[in-house]
């Protein structure tokens, strides 16, 4: 049964296991195999920053006349173009990407401007109350940016280092051969409904490299089983939230970079809403809840259309345009969380698969790119050696544990934590967190697992109605994902691996859940439409597994 005796559901019961045995293969490479020195997974900030680092560190030792030689770099992304698949708010600080570019200045770098005003306000249904920044939200040096804009232009400086960056690949296995990792087998494509091959078929393809580098992002299915395979841990088990964002062509500035904490969330939900001006005439707009809220009818994206009719957000949006749309996971677990070590033989994992992000300042892309810096400074040296075990790659983890991105992990280590008490509970106790650099509580905060906390179908008032589409300010899942720029075939196999009999309350749930409307309940129970998916990685966190699927699929994101 998939509710305990009090009728709350518990998500892991009717969770699919994690399929390790399809993910790890022992297999012998097929005989076409292409072989790299180094192959890395995703095209995000810390998969590129890993490429680019290092094709740096391999052309500076040539030139010095005592070189490694040629050494193939190979970046597999798994959207049909770079930035494709990245979404993020997002204000960025440019610390890591000046130290990898040491030539640039800031100006130089693909972002949209520096944050010169700020604001944060408490919410209330019909009324808001500005609030003293916390030192965590200030933002005054850092930007505004788009995180597909900088990672398309990260990719060009990539292949104008001579790295071999291959859009629409995605990796659906990992090579290996005893306890190390040889490279991975990429994802089929033009299979039917069926999974048989249709027009267009390729099969998956053997990709080899001295070093894998997992660069997934948010929920990565590799990473997941290699640290499983490995029985590699973590203090706390990672948890994640939900993010979903609209980027509005607006009729007049916004002025500022504002964030909300309170309505439209219950009390025992964790999160808060996000505007920022990326232009004169563009606004993003977005909300960001914990997965482990208690009400199994909570939706993020109704909420967000909820949210749209505040007075705070309405004046801004009101005779404009949404353009565009997009939903992600981000792991919110923080310092406890991260791995115990995010290396082994022929392995490293980066970026926000290693679960490098804070809530409390909402930043993880200058950590997942100083992620990659360390990676391929690593990668390098143990390349030189000849030597890519799991103690020559050693000192990745050890750079990244000693590095500003752990220290700040570990001054807000339980302030996400913290909020599991509730929203006012978590206030209080995340205000002693900041006045005592961290120290307080003296402890760490454990928590489980998003999948291991119950949630009860709250009954619906008239209040709690989601406002009716009007396709001009309020807009329905169908409608957002097609602002998403799905690029999905209609007639693609399923990715997503539910289990066999889904009672109604969980079916609901996943309804909820769901912001692309994947998921529908009807006489004959869960109906999956899986060509609906972004790759948000939700319901993978509380319910059906995502796997990959052929290269190209997915959103098409522009300007998130």
């Amino acid at each position: 049964m998939p509710t305990d005796p009090t009728g709350a559901i518990l998500p892991a019961s009717t969770q699919p296991t994690l399929p390790r045995e399809r993910l790890i293969l022992h297999d012998e490479p097929d005989d076409e195999a292409i072989p790299l020195d180094v192959c890395i997974v995703g095209g995000g900030p810390a998969g590129l920053a890993t490429a680019i680092e290092l094709a740096r560190l391999v052309k500076a030792d040539n030139d010095s006349g005592d070189g490694i030689g040629e050494v193939e770099i190979g970046v597999l992304e798994k959207a049909g173009e770079l930035g494709g698949h990245c979404l993020s708010g997002a204000v960025v600080n440019p610390r890591s990407l000046l130290e990898l570019f040491p030539g640039l200045g800031a100006d130089d770098l693909p972002l949209r401007g520096p944050v010169t005003k700020e604001a944060v306000y408490l919410l209330r249904e019909r009324g808001a109350t500005r609030l003293p920044t916390p030192p965590t939200m200030r933002n005054h040096g850092n930007y505004v940016a788009s995180l597909c804009e900088i990672v398309r232009w990260m990719g060009e400086k990539a292949e104008e280092a001579g790295v071999n960056v291959f859009p629409g690949f995605p990796a659906d296995a990992l090579l290996v051969e005893g306890r190390a990792v040889r490279g991975v087998r990429t994802t089929p494509s033009g299979l039917n409904r069926d999974g048989e091959p249709g027009s267009g078929f390729e099969p998956a393809g053997d990709i080899l490299g001295r070093v894998v580098v997992l660069a997934e992002g948010t929920r990565g299915l590799l990473s997941q089983a290699w640290y499983e395979w490995q029985e590699v841990g973590s203090e706390n088990p990672q948890i994640y939230a939900l993010g979903v964002k609209e980027l509005w062509e607006v009729r007049s500035p916004l002025d500022r970079v504002i964030h909300t904490l309170g309505w439209p969330l219950p009390k025992d939900a964790f999160g808060g809403s996000f505007m920022y001006p990326l232009a004169d005439d563009l606004v993003a707009i977005g909300l960001v809840v914990g997965l482990d809220y208690r009400d199994a009818r909570l939706d993020v994206h109704n909420l967000l259309q909820r949210m749209k009719l505040h007075p705070l957000f309405r004046p801004h949006l009101e005779g404009g345009e949404m353009v565009e749309w997009g939903a992600k996971t981000i792991p919110e677990g923080g310092y406890y969380s991260v791995p115990e070590r995010r290396h082994g033989d022929g392995i490293v994992v980066v970026g926000d698969s290693a679960g490098y992000v804070d809530v409390p300042s909402l930043k993880g892309i200058h950590y997942a790119v100083q992620s990659g810096i360390e990676a391929a400074r690593a990668v390098f040296k143990a390349l030189k050696r000849g030597d890519t075990s799991a103690e020559a790659l050693a000192p990745y983890t050890e750079a990244m544990d000693g590095s500003y991105v752990m220290k700040d992990l570990e001054t807000t280590r339980n302030m996400r934590s913290a909020f599991k008490s509730g929203f006012f509970g978590g206030g209080i106790k995340s205000g002693l967190m900041t006045l005592t650099g961290g120290a307080f509580p003296g402890g760490k905060i454990s928590v489980a697992e998003d999948a291991a906390e119950h949630k009860t179908l709250d009954p619906r008032s008239e209040d709690d109605l989601d406002p009716a589409p009007d396709g001009t300010l309020i807009f329905s899942k169908v409608d957002a994902v097609y602002k998403s720029g799905n690029q999905t075939r209609d007639d693609i196999p399923s990715h997503l691996l539910t289990a066999s009999d889904v009672p109604d309350d969980v079916a609901e749930m996943y309804v909820h859940m769901c912001p692309a409307g994947v998921y529908e309940r009807d006489e004959s129970g869960l109906r999956v439409n899986a060509p609906n998916c972004v790759d948000c990685k939700a319901t993978d966190v509380l319910g059906p597994r995502w796997t990959p699927r052929e290269g190209g699929s997915g959103p098409s994101y522009r300007r998130m």
